[in-house]
């Protein structure tokens, strides 16, 4: 989340933090807008008020809260109970090797429809324009 608060600090954008209180990690970055610094109890209140408010989902490499965040995007979007954003996986080798998506179809465990749900992406530029194409931004 930092990157993306310090992007928009740095072009002079406020911008919102929505934080987690656990026993001995995260605390707000300091590119969050001070009074825009959201913290929440429990994981679930996190990701309802992330998913209210967000126009695509660009998930990094990362760890269980990534692959959490990720997840939950991915199955509200699937049953429809959320408006369908972009959800963008960048960095393909990592995502590929973590996941082996078309073992899932293949098993049946997925659909194949579902593998149109997110985006493979190894550059910002590649990110940026299937947002644009999502929302049919001018180019």
């Amino acid at each position: 989340m930092e990157a993306a608060n310090r992007g928009a600090f740095e072009a002079g954008a406020d911008n919102v933090g929505l934080n987690i209180l656990l026993p001995h990690e995260q605390q707000g970055n300091r590119y969050i807008t001070p009074e825009l610094c959201f913290k929440f109890h429990y994981f679930a209140l996190r990701k309802m008020h992330f998913m209210m408010r967000a126009k695509a989902l660009v998930a990094f490499p990362g760890g269980f809260g990534t692959m959490d965040e990720l997840f939950e995007v991915l199955t509200l979007v699937q049953t429809t109970k959320v408006k369908p954003v972009p959800i963008i996986l960048f960095d393909t080798q990592f995502w590929q090797q973590l996941f082996n998506f078309d073992l899932l179809i293949a098993e049946g465990m997925i659909s194949p429809e579902d593998r149109k749900l997110f985006h493979f992406v190894d550059t910002p530029e590649a990110a940026w324009q299937i947002i644009k194409d999502f929302y049919q931004l001018p180019h």
